[in-house]
């Protein structure tokens, strides 16, 4: 099938490279007109992901018609945050009825809304999916072996995306439960930022095991919430994503805690790593979203009041460490 990635980023790099290698022909956009010229010049994406030849059947494709025409599959790779207007600016190239699928992880600045709430209302009535899970963009580029999850409430098209990029070393599940996929793809980036911290404080193992365990806690006590399956959050979406993350230096995450940790500012961090950081936005929409369904996320509070520097990584800790014992199970 012939597939477009819409986003040039590492990810979206990756994926397009996966892609290709799965047999498709396959174009790579980005927003950046000159930045894509220069890749199809280079055949890298010297910017986000160096060090990775393009196959043959990969094409960047500066013009977002061209690159979506007549394509099989489109694939919006871009950050959350600009994934509404992403979808907005792909109604009209797009035919009605047709499916689209994303690999963002996140929630819609401001309202919390999960993407497929999004898109269900930017696109109308069509087949949507999601693809994620635990992968690393260099790593999926190295042809290292990965493994992700394509939810979608419709079963044929979450396995036709699949398809597309189960090949070699990269493994796609499907799955129909879109709400626990894209939760825990989207919350487990800030319990990285968390992990993050207590690494850079050297709080030790213990505590990078107590609160990945608690944070993973949070997930399924809000995904319990939203009506997701706690399967889903135990698998690839979930804790698969989870363990990655936190545990992973390549993780952006997890690499914007440790900075916060060792004493850094929020602008620094961000400065350092030069690339979006969702856990730093996402941390405010996982509290909205709790908030509106009554849960209570104390260490998600504790990570965004840090971010906000309403306190201190110390008074986070404090603060989490002062609280009364409770039964481990509460859901």
């Amino acid at each position: 099938m012939i597939v477009s990635i819409l986003g040039a980023g590492s990810w979206g790099t990756a994926l397009a490279i996966q892609s290709a290698r799965a047999g498709n022909p396959t174009r790579l956009w980005g927003r950046d007109p000159d930045r894509i010229t220069a890749m199809a010049e280079v055949r890298q994406n010297l910017d986000y992901l160096p060090g990775f030849q393009f196959p043959e059947l990969l094409q960047p494709e500066a013009e977002l018609n061209l690159a979506v025409d007549q394509a099989d599959l489109v694939m919006v790779v871009t950050p959350s945050h600009a994934f509404p207007e992403m979808l907005r600016q792909l109604r009209p190239l797009v035919a009605a009825g047709e499916g689209i699928a994303w690999a963002t992880k996140g929630f819609e600045p401001g309202s919390g809304r999960l993407l497929h709430e999004v898109a269900a209302e930017l696109l109308g009535a069509r087949p949507t999916a999601v693809l994620t899970g635990p992968s690393f963009a260099q790593e999926v580029a190295d042809g290292l072996p990965t493994a992700v999850t394509v939810a979608s409430a419709d079963h044929g098209f979450a396995r036709s995306v699949a398809a597309a990029f189960h090949a070699g070393a990269f493994r796609a599940y499907s799955s129909d439960d879109i709400v626990g996929a894209e939760l825990g793809g989207a919350m487990k980036n800030v319990i990285a930022v968390g992990t993050g911290i207590c690494d850079g404080m050297r709080l030790g193992t213990n505590a990078r095991a107590a609160l990945v365990t608690r944070g993973m806690a949070e997930m399924m006590r809000l995904s319990h919430a939203l009506g997701a399956r706690r399967e889903t959050l135990m698998g690839l979406s979930g804790m698969g994503d989870l363990v990655l993350t936190c545990t992973g230096d390549l993780s952006r995450n997890r690499r914007f805690g440790l900075a916060l940790g060792r004493g850094q500012s929020v602008a620094e961090a961000l400065k350092e790593i030069g690339q979006v950081v969702e856990g730093a936005r996402a941390a405010e929409e996982v509290l909205r979203l709790a908030g509106r369904s009554g849960v209570e996320l104390p260490i998600s509070e504790q990570i965004h009041q840090i971010i906000l520097g309403q306190i201190t990584p110390r008074e986070g800790v404090q603060n989490l460490l002062a609280r009364e014992p409770r039964a481990e199970i509460d859901y």
